[in-house]
């Protein structure tokens, strides 16, 4: 079966850091723009971050810019989100998926090889 596995999650205090990583399974993921979306609780599910497949374009959805870094590593099929000075309202499922589109607005359109999410919690 062709999807992610996402790792990293935990509970941390704000102001900390994580490192979420996602594996492609079952495919390479070098040929694919790689999008990090997160769903919190009650709340739709939302695009934060996308990476072209040669990693010369990065997006960021403006309440995690200059906080979370995505990255790619194509020999390790994985790709990374460094997030930093984490805050309350980051808590979220966290799930990458491959994208076709690279801008935020349109980044769920056609996204696929959705993983099971690895759960963030903020929290003091």
């Amino acid at each position: 079966q062709e999807q992610f596995v996402e790792s990293g999650g935990g509970l941390v205090q704000p102001g900390e850091s994580l490192r979420l990583s996602c594996v492609a399974s079952g495919f390479s993921l070098r040929y694919y723009g790689i999008g990090w979306f997160r769903q919190a609780p009650g709340k739709e599910r939302e695009g934060v971050s996308t990476i072209s497949s040669r990693d010369e374009i990065t997006t960021y959805t403006d309440s995690v810019k200059g906080r979370f870094t995505i990255s790619r590593d194509n020999a390790k099929n994985t790709v990374y989100l460094q997030m930093n000075s984490l805050q309350p309202e980051d808590t979220a499922v966290y799930y990458c998926a491959t994208v076709a589109f690279y801008s935020i607005e349109e980044m769920s359109d056609g996204a696929g090889h959705w993983g099971q999410g690895t759960q963030v919690t903020v929290s003091s």
